[in-house]
């Protein structure tokens, strides 16, 4: 398929050159390897048993996490990275690039306005301690020689496009036209993308959304964010680095992030059996060094070329055993159920009050709150439903947040 597509095969990923001469080399190729890569190692970890309540994908990698959550098979995640390829190749004439800046999106918006027709613009929000910008050669020469005047970081990053920017317009085009009608199948695992800004929903149009990724900024952190929010304490990165979830510790000291592609550090099946349900044994090293704060998982896939892989760790300490679910604070649980009520609702969070009728006052039927309590029973893994459950009983969505509450307050004691 590879070869029908790109004109030239795959042997190239298994010559032992190093990820630096494949992107200098053979770009195309290192990019289907980030992808089978990422793909390979989510299952790995759920051959050892690891259950996750989200994947994330940053760039590329949210082609890889949609196969891992079940939309695409492999075999389509590959068909598509191969069509963003070409249609880039082909259309994609700018020369344009990417700057990693060391600091905050603000920050990079008021250089950014000091060169207002430069054609650059903010392309990656990774958090408070990088914003990746794109745009032509030139411009992004005269931001970063602004930038090191007033004593920030700013590093090219070895891309061969300039992603997530206007300048990729043509291209977007040319993508969405070859993904036209691509069909998708269910979730398995929920999937957010910190490029929407919200999880795909069974109605998108994946063909559309793929191609639009192209010149959409990346919001990552600000995926971050609302996942810790929701109570994600635990982060593993399926890919061969710790770009991403350096990211999540930077702004979140206490997460546990595992990183078990890094040899030396986590390895898979260490990683896979710690995030294991606790009903298949017991867990006695954390391979990550960091407190594992609740039951809630999050997987960044790899990212594209927006990040630079920093050093490996080697200490892998002792860590705490895992809290259960039932020790969550009813402001957490409360947390990630209106962001599963908002995300298929459609609605802001913030109506999500406890006081809220659901039916009366946001107009939520009873088959749709049937459908959001199964939801529910998947998301905190609370088993069967219980079979004297009345939906009278449970008006509002306090009462709502109070059942799964309870219901995990049950199975912690039982």
């Amino acid at each position: 398929m590879a070869t029908g597509i790109l004109g030239k095969g795959l042997e190239r990923a298994f010559s032992g050159d190093s990820a630096d001469q494949l992107l200098d080399e053979a770009p195309d190729v290192l990019q289907l390897a980030v992808f089978a890569t990422s793909v390979a190692a989510f299952r790995a970890l759920r051959e050892e048993g690891a259950r996750f309540s989200v994947l994330v994908g940053h760039s590329l990698g949210e082609i890889a996490a949609l196969v891992a959550g079940g939309a695409l098979d492999v075999a389509e995640g590959a068909e598509i990275l191969c069509h963003r390829i070409t249609a880039l190749r082909e259309h994609d004439s700018s020369g344009g690039g990417l700057l990693a800046l060391g600091c905050a999106t603000e920050r990079t918006r008021q250089i950014l306005d000091l060169l207002p027709t430069s054609g650059a613009v903010i392309a990656v929000d990774n958090g408070p301690e990088q914003t990746v910008v794109a745009g032509p050669a030139d411009a992004l020469r005269r931001t970063a020689a602004i930038a090191t005047a007033i004593g920030l970081s700013a590093t090219p990053l070895r891309s061969p496009h300039p992603f997530h920017s206007p300048l990729l317009a043509a291209a977007r085009q040319e993508l969405a036209r070859r993904l036209t009608g691509y069909d998708r199948r269910g979730l398995s695992v929920p999937v957010f993308s910190p490029i929407l800004g919200r999880y795909y929903r069974d109605s998108d149009d994946l063909g559309e959304l793929l191609a639009s990724h192209l010149v959409t900024p990346v919001r990552f952190g600000a995926a971050v964010e609302r996942l810790h929010g929701s109570g994600a304490g635990v982060w593993v990165e399926v890919g061969a680095g710790r770009a991403l979830t350096s990211r999540v510790s930077s702004a979140h000291r206490a997460a546990s992030v595992h990183t078990p592609l890094l040899q030396g550090v986590d390895t898979l099946r260490e990683t896979g059996r710690f995030l294991a349900p606790a009903a298949t044994g017991p867990r006695t090293h954390a391979p990550s060094g960091h407190a594992q704060e609740d039951a809630t998982r999050a997987v960044p896939a790899q990212e594209g070329a927006a990040q630079a892989v920093p050093a490996r760790e080697s200490h892998v300490p002792e860590a705490p055993a895992q809290r259960a679910p039932a020790e969550l604070s009813r402001e957490a649980i409360a947390a990630r159920v209106r962001d599963l009520y908002a995300t298929t609702l459609e609605y802001p969070e913030e109506v999500f009050e406890d006081h809220a009728e659901l039916e009366a006052d946001l107009g939520v039927d009873s088959v749709k709150r049937v459908e959001l309590m199964g939801r529910l029973g998947t998301l905190f893994e609370l088993g069967p439903r219980p079979d004297d459950l009345r939906m009278s009983d449970y008006r509002t969505f306090g009462q709502v947040v109070d059942f799964v509450v309870d219901s995990l307050a049950g199975a912690g004691a039982a």
